[in-house]
């Protein structure tokens, strides 16, 4: 198999399902910390992060998708992510329950997105990979927010270089 054929993924909880992004998307993972709340902004958003003196906005993956809150644990993990939304890459942090690996997907092995079947809604969903304990899906980060959403966001990041 060549190279072309795969690309790296890191997997991630959120409840019992199990998702995925790729890790070119990822900048860094880090411990779970309560951010710094922002008044009047959409109830997945926390607030900001301050990773490396930057404030970067950090939304509640599970509330985003329609799940219930879920209470951070010593397994909780903030993905710091570039995302391309609506014309711009965004720096953003998405909590997720725990972070299991970095693992590589071929891309023969990625079936389309079920259309019926699962909680939340299919466009943010790139495709589903079976594995033996089970299926990961693999999540659009893009296509979770709307422009409004991104132009919210990137109006919250403070400490960005002008």
């Amino acid at each position: 198999m060549s190279a072309a054929d795969e690309a790296q993924y890191v997997t991630f909880g959120l409840g019992e399902e199990v998702f995925a992004a790729p890790v070119s998307m990822v900048r860094e993972i880090l411990d779970y910390r309560e951010p710094f709340k922002i008044p009047n902004g959409p109830p997945y958003l926390l607030g900001l992060t301050d990773v490396r003196g930057r404030g970067v906005p950090t939304a509640d993956l599970r509330v985003r998708l329609g799940m219930a809150p879920a209470v951070p644990t010593a397994n909780t993990r903030i993905l710091v992510m570039d995302v391309a939304v609506a014309g711009r890459t965004l720096s953003l942090g998405f909590v997720a329950d725990r972070v299991f690996e970095v693992t590589p997907f071929r891309a023969a092995d990625i079936e389309a997105a079920p259309d019926i079947g699962i909680p939340w809604r299919s466009e943010y969903i790139a495709g589903v990979v079976r594995r033996s304990e089970g299926f990961v899906v693999v999540i659009d980060l893009g296509r979770l927010l709307s422009s409004e959403e991104a132009a919210v966001l990137d109006g919250a990041s403070v400490g960005q270089a002008a």
